[in-house]
């Protein structure tokens, strides 16, 4: 019987471990969505139980305990600002899916190349409750910042103007459509220009009869798409890495399975994601493409680490951040090893051709 013992920092069992339910497509939801993750607990009598995902502290009801037992598979601007003001989190994975990100103008507006930016009014939403929060701003700056630099420019060459902070909420079809209320300010002339990315952001352009102006995911650099969801961090409390790896590698074996499921189901996905993203279909169509669904698997390459530690400075150097983070500590690998070497030796070996 496992150790049930709730006292503070004893090595117990948890009797449910929580798994945040971002908008997003992630391999964790996905195995979440067809039962895989449950399945991989139940055995333990361990529940999962996903939350959806609401402020800085990720959950309202017993935060502390909660906390310790979280894993959290979404955009890197709240996970920066919670290790910025000292959240106990590691990073234990980074995936890199490209959802259509792009600069949206009106119809009217000629076609653009990145110089051709120069002098338009673009939409800002304002600052949330709190810096850390700002995840419409954050998303909207970095993004117009990269179509900038494309075109040999910079946040000096445009106009920012100042729109509405959508509430921090949530997730819901509702709320999501508000995170994008920039785009209601282009189709009414009020801005000439909208950074979006993702399905919602994606859906709700196609509605408002809204044209791509810069494709962002067009570029080959990366560069010119590190944002919040690029890269995207698994991130899990100090305390499951301490006292429970087994069920941290637990988490990531079914992540994994799931990455390797998505990479051969693709039209299958597609409805899953619809209902993970709070988006429909042809706005899935819309924002993941060039293979997308081959792309979910979680790693620490150095290549994926040094994004991250581009977004964390300019997040910093914007004033998002209550104090700089160290990613290279924030990062710990044993987990996500542990679980990939197993996997290499359980792999079916190799036939020659004959």
């Amino acid at each position: 019987m496992p150790n049930r013992d709730e006292r503070p920092g004893a090595s117990v069992v948890p009797n449910n471990l929580w798994v945040t339910r971002c908008p997003i497509p992630a391999a964790s939801g996905i195995a979440c969505a067809k039962g895989w993750m449950a399945e991989a607990f139940v055995r333990d009598g361990i529940a999962i139980k996903r939350v959806l995902e609401q402020g800085l502290n990720l959950v309202e009801s017993d935060p502390e305990n909660q906390a310790r037992h979280l894993f959290r598979e979404g955009g890197n601007i709240q996970a920066l600002a919670a290790r910025a003001l000292g959240a106990a989190t590691r990073v234990i994975g980074l995936t890199w899916i490209d959802e259509r990100q792009a600069i949206m103008v009106r119809p009217d507006t000629p076609l653009l190349h990145p110089a051709g930016l120069k002098g338009l009014r673009f939409a800002l939403p304002g600052y949330a409750r709190s810096r850390g929060e700002s995840i419409a701003r954050g998303m909207a700056l970095h993004g117009i910042k990269s179509a900038l630099a494309l075109g040999g420019l910079t946040l000096d060459d445009v106009q920012l103007t100042e729109i509405p902070a959508p509430p921090v909420e949530r997730a819901s079809v509702e709320g999501m459509r508000r995170l994008w209320l920039g785009l209601e300010w282009l189709a009414a002339g009020r801005v000439d220009a909208v950074y979006v990315k993702g399905a919602a952001g994606a859906e709700a352009a196609q509605r408002l009869g809204l044209d791509i102006g810069i494709d962002l995911d067009a570029y080959p650099s990366r560069l010119a798409r590190v944002n919040n969801g690029t890269p995207r961090p698994i991130i899990v409390h100090q305390h499951m890495i301490d006292h429970h790896p087994e069920l941290v590698e637990r988490f990531l074996e079914q992540s994994l399975r799931a990455a390797d499921w998505a990479a051969n189901n693709p039209v299958e996905l597609k409805s899953i994601l619809a209902g993970e993203t709070l988006a429909g279909v042809e706005g899935v169509d819309a924002a993941y493409r060039n293979n997308f669904h081959r792309a979910l698997h979680p790693d620490l390459s150095d290549d994926r680490v040094e994004m991250l530690k581009i977004q964390a400075n300019f997040l910093w150097l914007h004033g998002f951040l209550e104090s700089p983070v160290d990613v290279d500590g924030w990062i710990c690998g044993g987990p996500l090893n542990a679980v990939l070497k197993r996997r290499a030796q359980c792999a079916p070996p190799v036939r020659p051709p004959l």
